[in-house]
């Protein structure tokens, strides 16, 4: 799975009971985002044109503390285009999905031709998962860049369906966590 939908931040419970809670959560958000993937596409294009409003908003309330002015300039056009951007998203977001698929699209194909350079450099440990990781990870790429602007719709919510339930998958097969002995 690619690296950019992998929900890292997931770490295991030390409570079998809220390992298995969280996992079904996980699950239930898979299915529901597979089940309803211009949804779930939808409502991540405006979760990340929510995210951008702040940054561009924070951005623009750093300005003070940028040393000269060429530095508040550049801090001024980041935090306007993360704004602006981030408006958008929100204002927009099935015009925005379109353009977030392109985009991830192009990202994916990268990605996977990184990995596909990392497993060729030398040994690695894993070297055939980060072979086929990067193997995947490009083709789903080209994929997306090959079908687009008609894949649009579904597929922003079906990959994040499929990262949902591989971090419920890795959060039930990952060791539990030893308590802190002091």
């Amino acid at each position: 799975m690619p690296n950019i939908f992998r929900l890292s931040f997931v770490t295991a419970p030390a409570s079998p009971t809220l390992r298995w809670l969280t996992a079904a959560l996980l699950f239930a958000g898979a299915g529901l985002s597979l089940a309803l993937p211009f949804v779930s596409a939808t409502f991540l294009t405006i979760l990340l044109g929510s995210a951008a409003v702040v940054a561009g908003i924070s951005q623009l309330l750093r300005i003070s503390g940028a040393g000269d002015t060429r530095a508040r300039i550049f801090r001024s056009l980041s935090g306007a285009l993360y704004l602006l951007g981030g408006i958008w998203c929100v204002a927009f977001p099935i015009e925005s999905t379109v353009s977030l698929t392109l985009f991830l699209g192009v990202l994916l194909a990268v990605e996977g031709v990184m990995e596909l350079a990392a497993a060729a450099t030398g040994p690695i440990p894993a070297r055939g998962l980060v072979l086929l990781d990067g193997i995947v990870t490009a083709v789903l790429g080209g994929m997306l860049i090959a079908e687009w602007p008609s894949d649009s719709i579904w597929a922003i919510g079906t990959l994040f369906a499929i990262a949902l339930g591989f971090s419920a998958i890795n959060l039930l097969t990952a060791p539990a966590p030893e308590a802190n002995a002091g």
